[in-house]
Order: C-alpha cells, then sequence, then structure tokens
C-alpha cells in the first residue's frame, strides 16, 4: 500500500509539473534587463532589445501580444537571433508582432529553425547529444528567404554571413554575424578580418554560441557578442540549473550576459557575451520549466574611463 501510495503521489506530481511547464510557465514571459559598459567614456546609453527563438505558430497569441508590447521600451536598435518562425503559416503574424519594432534599427541573422520546419523527436537525446547535423538530410521547407525579403524591406540590415555599419544615436555601430553555426551554415571567412577601430561599438551577432566562433568574434575585437538557440536549457533543475546547452557552451553560460574567454586571455582581448535564453520552444516540445521565457533590454553604456 506504500508503495502504490508514492507511485500515485508521484504520478499526480509528474502530470501537475508537465501541466505548469506547458501551460503556465510557457506563456510567462518576462522581460530582462540589464546594463553593459561596452561603449566609449562620454557617451549616451544605447538601448538595445535581443529577442530570440519565438519559434512563432500563428496560435501563440499569447506570445504575439508580448511581442507586440516590446515596442513601448523604445529602443534604440532590435537584434534578432533567430530561430523566428516554426510553420510555412507564421510569416505574417510574426512581422504583425513586431508591428512599430520594425521601424526600429535592426539587424538580424537566421537559425535553422527558420529554414526547416520542427520534426518529432525525443527530447530526451539532448542528455547525451545536441541536435547538430539533424537537418543535413532534409530540404528547407519554411519561408526563409521571404522572411529576409521582409524585415530588408523594412530596414533591419540581414548579418548571415555578412558585415555592415549602423548609425544609431549618434553612435557608429560596426556589425558582423553569421548564419547558424549550430548548422553548419556559418561562413567566417566571410565576415573575417578586424572589425572597425574607428566604431563606437563593434557588434557581433549569431544563433548558435558555438565557442570556435566566438573565439572568432573576440579575436577580431567586436566587444559584445549577441546569441539565442539554448532556450536557456529549456527544463532547469532549481538549485542546479540547466541540465543541457544544444550547444557547444557551458551551463554556466547557458542564458544570460558573461565574459568570453572565461579565462584571461594570453591576447589580451575579451568580448562581453549575452546569450537570450528566448521567447518560444518548438511545438513539438512546448514546455518550459524553471525557465521563463524572455527578452531582454540591454542598456549599452559608458566603459569605466
Amino acid at each position: 500500500m506504500r508503495v502504490r501510495t508514492i507511485t500515485s503521489i508521484a504520478a499526480v506530481t509528474g502530470v501537475a509539473a508537465i501541466g505548469y511547464a506547458s501551460v503556465i510557465e510557457r506563456n510567462w514571459f518576462a522581460l530582462r534587463e540589464q546594463e553593459v559598459p561596452v561603449l566609449p567614456p562620454g557617451a549616451s546609453p544605447l538601448r538595445v532589445l535581443h529577442i530570440s527563438d519565438t519559434h512563432l505558430t500563428p496560435g501563440r497569441h499569447r506570445l504575439m501580444a508580448f511581442i507586440r508590447s516590446l515596442a513601448s521600451l523604445a529602443p534604440d536598435l532590435v537584434v534578432n537571433t533567430g530561430d523566428s518562425i516554426a510553420s510555412p503559416e507564421a510569416l505574417s503574424p510574426l512581422l504583425d508582432s513586431l508591428g512599430p519594432l520594425l521601424d526600429v534599427p535592426g539587424v538580424f541573422v537566421y537559425g535553422s529553425n527558420d529554414l526547416f520546419s520542427p520534426k518529432p523527436r525525443n527530447p530526451a537525446r539532448y542528455l547525451w547529444r545536441t541536435s547538430a547535423g539533424e537537418h543535413e538530410k532534409y530540404e528547407p521547407d519554411l519561408p526563409w528567404e521571404k522572411l529576409g525579403e521582409e524585415l530588408t524591406a523594412a530596414g533591419w540590415l540581414d548579418l548571415n554571413n555578412r558585415r555592415g555599419e549602423l548609425t544609431v544615436n549618434g553612435l557608429n555601430i560596426a556589425l558582423a554575424g553569421v548564419h547558424d553555426p549550430h548548422a553548419d551554415r556559418d561562413r567566417y571567412d566571410l565576415v573575417a578580418g578586424q572589425a572597425n577601430a574607428t566604431a563606437d561599438l563593434r557588434l557581433g551577432v549569431m544563433h548558435s554560441p558555438e565557442p570556435p566562433v566566438l573565439d572568432q568574434f573576440t579575436a577580431d575585437g567586436y566587444e559584445l557578442l549577441l546569441a539565442g538557440h539554448t532556450h536557456g536549457g529549456q527544463l532547469r533543475v532549481p538549485g542546479f540549473g540547466a541540465l543541457v546547452t544544444n550547444c557547444g557552451i557551458d551551463r554556466g553560460r547557458v542564458s544570460g550576459l558573461s565574459l568570453h574567454p572565461q579565462v584571461s586571455p594570453t591576447d589580451g582581448k575579451s568580448s562581453w557575451l549575452h546569450v537570450s535564453a528566448g521567447l518560444g520552444t518548438s511545438p513539438w516540445a512546448p514546455v518550459r520549466f524553471a525557465c521563463r521565457p524572455e527578452a531582454t533590454l540591454l542598456t549599452l553604456t559608458p566603459r569605466a574611463a
């Protein structure tokens, strides 16, 4: 009887946890705010909205409403680090959700899930491997090219294996980005070389924070790196943190702000790294636990003189 009681309690607890993770926390969106001392001394602060991993499907009305609400933050720059759509029908809802944010200077890169529809897979596989290489046998079936056309038509800068420059609030920003490293679509050789030393800020953008790519951006002088992909671990254990990162980065930097590299580099170069825990989930794994979906408002401030 005791064993049966314990088993029943465990089953009820498990069902309750799954219900909370899929119904409540998955739709409990958060705005995180963080200061980053990366601008030249005397510069005015710059407000950067970092969004990532919306994995949007047409029925995600709460998510769409939250994205619309972000325009009220009046950011100076929007950075989208990919995996924006998860359905061929999601492009128009995404653009509608972004709304006034498309009138703000912005940049974007793709994640693999902007190209490939999500497939049902055993989520436990992430405990022993990442999802790298899973799309190699498929052809892109999502409207990623149309997504890029719409974003660039709105004035956002396409940074998929490209460099560019923007002037925002009087600050000259040198930018470089790569297509998704996790899907082996990054071509850093196309953006390689020292970042513009005369720029007020040098910003590197990618979907997955793979350490070799982070190393290259840092070596080329990019002071702030933005990425997504990890979902912050998506399922976290209170007191322990993320179980997996689904990429080459360590669990301690699965989301939030950190330095790269973490140890003092021999060449003296380091970058700030911000990894977004993202706003969505795959339609085939619609749960989050101890890892609320988020967007981040980064306030860039002057470095110490």
